[in-house]
């Protein structure tokens, strides 16, 4: 599929660019002839929200696996005495 391509100039008639919009097809703006804005349904945005939210959870979790390998693991009788849960 072709990307939708337009001048920001056509954002004076907004409800026909917005119109073109969809999930499948996003409408990508230009100023003086370069990429700059991509118009984005609220689907795609929670998505994408989503994503960055996940690859943020497992980029965490890798560094953090990285430095236990580094300093060493502890075990769950010392985490739980370390996060005060331990039963009496």
């Amino acid at each position: 599929m072709m990307p939708n391509i337009k001048p920001i100039s056509d954002l004076r008639n907004y409800t026909d660019v917005l119109k073109e919009v969809d999930i499948s097809k996003r409408v990508y703006l230009t100023r003086n002839g370069h990429g700059e804005y991509g118009i984005l349904t609220m689907d795609e945005i929670d998505e994408l929200d989503r994503y960055r939210a996940a690859y943020t959870l497992f980029s965490n979790l890798k560094k953090a696996e990285e430095r236990a390998e580094r300093e060493g693991w502890i075990d769950a009788d010392d985490l739980e005495k370390e996060l005060g849960v331990l039963d009496d």
